[in-house]
C-alpha cells in the first residue's frame, strides 16, 4: 500500500532538524506559554488570548485603532477585528470618533468594566511570568531579555514590511 503519510521525506530534508529550528522552537514555546495563561483568562474571566493582548495593548497605549494594534503586535488583523468586536460588545472596550478624522476609530479600555478586568488580569499575567522566569537565574534572565531584544531587532530588519 502506498501511504503518503508513511513515505520517507526527500533526501535533502533528512538533514533538517525541526526540533532545533529556532522559529519552530520559539513558536512552540509561545504556544505552550499562551495555552497555559489562556486557561486562566478563559476560566476566570471568559476572555481569550487575543482579547487579552488587545486589552493589554490599549491599557498601555490608549487610542490606537485596530490596524495600529496589529502593527504594534504583529497579530492577524482578522483575529484583532474579532477580538475588538467581542470586547466592544461586552463593554470592555469603547470605540471613539477622532474629531480630526471621523473615519478613524480609536479604541480605549472602557472605564468601568475594561479597567476593572485589567486590574484583575494583570497580576495573574505577572505571576505567571514570574513562575516562568523562576526557571532562570537573575543573570540568565538578563541575558535572555537581551537575546530576545537582539533577535526582535534582527527579525524586524529582515522583515521591513511588518
Amino acid at each position: 500500500m502506498n501511504d503518503p503519510a508513511h513515505e520517507l521525506p526527500a533526501e535533502g530534508f533528512l538533514l533538517f532538524e525541526l526540533n532545533e529550528f529556532l522559529p519552530y522552537r520559539l513558536s512552540l514555546l509561545t504556544n505552550t506559554i499562551s495555552a497555559g495563561i489562556a486557561r486562566n483568562y478563559r476560566d476566570q474571566h471568559e476572555i481569550n488570548v487575543i482579547e487579552w493582548r488587545v486589552l493589554a495593548v490599549l491599557g498601555r497605549y490608549p487610542g490606537l485603532t485596530a490596524k495600529e494594534i496589529g502593527e504594534r503586535t504583529a497579530m492577524d488583523k482578522v483575529a484583532i477585528s474579532r477580538a475588538v468586536n467581542s470586547l466592544v460588545e461586552r463593554e470592555l472596550l469603547e470605540r471613539v470618533t477622532d474629531p480630526k478624522d471621523r473615519r478613524r476609530m480609536p479604541l480605549q479600555v472602557s472605564p468601568a468594566r475594561g479597567r476593572t478586568l485589567l486590574k484583575k488580569i494583570i497580576p495573574l499575567a505577572q505571576a505567571y511570568e514570574q513562575q516562568l522566569l523562576a526557571a532562570l537565574t537573575p543573570q540568565e534572565q538578563k541575558a535572555f531579555s537581551s537575546t530576545l531584544n537582539k533577535l526582535q531587532k534582527k527579525a524586524t530588519s529582515l522583515n521591513p514590511t511588518l
